[in-house]
């Protein structure tokens, strides 16, 4: 590894992660500056060495064996307004950025309260909350190449659906990006609002990784579709169907990647069987090896 940057060794991933499940990755560094990733994706690229972009640990599920490869965790977290228009870092908490802005007035992100995600993920992810997504406000993306080269992509430029983003199907890094908010006395409220739904409709105080399955195009939603088999409270080893909301699963404490994969699976089935829905995983498994940037 490169010398003149902060390489660990076995750093244990579920510290890391919003399910505190995980083994080992072979190689850990953070990042502040998009001039360190501009340095160090093109000497991964070139050694043809697995990496994984990681932000707030959210929407993964690490192997039990770990990752044999780099995990690189975004730690930029810049933040620049200037009238109505807000440059953020890709480290930047999501959540906190939904509050920042309406505290300020700015409204566009009240939906990003409560969401344990970093911008870059929640890009990464197009992340959102009924008709709002992270996409709708997006003015740019500034985004590292595996040649080191920086970009800055507009929105149009772009595509984006649900829980979809070009980034998926890009090698390289997000390391920041614009948006364009609206002034608005009411924002606050409004996370306020947002805050308090949370609270009370999703296990926010216990270890998931958010909603497991995405939402089917029309029809019922899948945490209805799970709740309807009967499935809420379902568990195998650690991993329990949660019985506020039912598409999430929650590490009771002792839960493995092979558990909730079992469970996942479980739930697919009965689904499939009681609804003849086939509902489709959202949160992303990283094997213990594989190619993975977010």
């Amino acid at each position: 590894m490169q010398k003149n940057l902060p390489f660990q060794r076995d750093k244990l991933l579920k510290d890391l992660s919003t399910f505190e499940i995980g083994g080992r990755a072979s190689y850990f560094v953070e990042v502040s500056f998009a001039d360190q990733l501009a340095l160090i994706l093109p000497f991964l690229a070139r050694e043809k060495i697995p990496y994984l972009i990681l932000g707030k640990g959210s929407n993964v599920l690490f192997d039990d064996r770990g990752y044999n490869g780099v995990v690189i965790l975004n730690k930029i977290i810049s933040y620049q307004k200037k009238e109505d228009v807000l440059s953020v870092g890709a480290g930047y908490s999501f959540s906190l950025l939904g509050m920042r802005t309406a505290r300020e007035s700015l409204s566009g992100l009240e939906f990003a309260a409560g969401i344990p995600a970093t911008v870059g993920g929640a890009l990464f992810m197009n992340a959102g909350a009924g008709a709002d997504e992270t996409c709708n406000p997006l003015v740019e993306v500034t985004y590292v190449t595996e040649e080191g080269e920086k970009l800055s992509l507009s929105k149009k430029n772009l595509n984006f659906g649900y829980r979809f983003s070009s980034f998926q199907q890009m090698k390289g890094a997000i390391v920041g990006a614009k948006f364009r908010l609206t002034p608005s006395e009411e924002a606050q409220k409004r996370v306020q609002a947002i805050i308090s739904r949370r609270l009370l409709t999703q296990p926010c105080k216990e270890r998931s990784a958010g909603c497991v399955f995405r939402n089917p195009a029309s029809g019922p939603s899948a945490g209805w579709l799970i709740d309807q088999a009967g499935l809420k409270g379902r568990a195998i080893g650690g991993a329990e169907v949660s019985t506020i909301h039912a598409n999430f699963i929650i590490n009771r404490g002792n839960a493995t990647a092979h558990d909730v994969l079992s469970l996942a699976e479980l739930i697919q089935r009965v689904v499939k069987e009681k609804s003849g829905v086939l509902l489709e995983r959202e949160i992303h498994y990283i094997p213990f090896s594989s190619y993975v940037s977010r």
